[in-house]
């Protein structure tokens, strides 16, 4: 079976250190990190009380896992100023009720930086910020700004063909 219709000489997956996010038309500069994309759909367990002792399992809810965004400091404050849609420390009228859900894209390139796979992820808004990771004077490292998002799902932009590689 081959697993590249267009590059049939392929054999190796794309690699998972070329990538961007892209939020409101732009990309977010400097993420470093993205945290796997996972949905979970919990099994209804039904049987009969004329069946055989084992139950049927038919699907239920479906829930999607939380994204963490993960980069360097820097003077940049889209993590932060989506971060204060949710929550403003200047009170509730800070806030945005119809601003911070927002759409977002996670786009895979291949090592020539051409975009492979587009994710598609909806309705995030930010239920976790950290402006700045555990400063330590003994560690050779980056300060690191982080959010968590939650989502209402994910789906691959079927838009997004496979490129021909050169």
């Amino acid at each position: 079976m081959v697993e590249f219709a267009v590059n049939t000489h392929r054999l190796d997956p794309y690699k998972s250190f070329k990538f961007r996010v892209v939020l409101d038309g732009k990309f977010v500069p400097g993420v470093s990190k993205v945290s796997a994309l996972a949905r979970r759909t919990e099994p209804i367990l039904y049987r009969s009380g004329g069946s055989v002792s084992s139950p049927i399992k038919a699907p239920g809810t479906t829930t999607f896992d939380p994204i963490r965004l993960e980069r360097g400091v820097t003077h940049d404050q889209t993590f932060e100023d989506w971060a204060n849609l949710a929550f403003n420390v200047r009170g509730d009228a800070e806030m945005s009720l119809r601003k911070f859900r927002k759409d977002m894209a996670i786009e895979l390139l291949n090592q020539q930086g051409t975009v492979v796979l587009r994710y598609l992820v909806r309705r995030c808004w930010v239920v976790e910020y950290q402006a700045l990771s555990e400063l330590d004077a003994n560690a050779n490292g980056v300060a690191i700004e982080s959010i968590v998002l939650e989502h209402e799902g994910f789906e691959r932009d079927s838009s997004v063909a496979e490129p021909a590689e050169t």
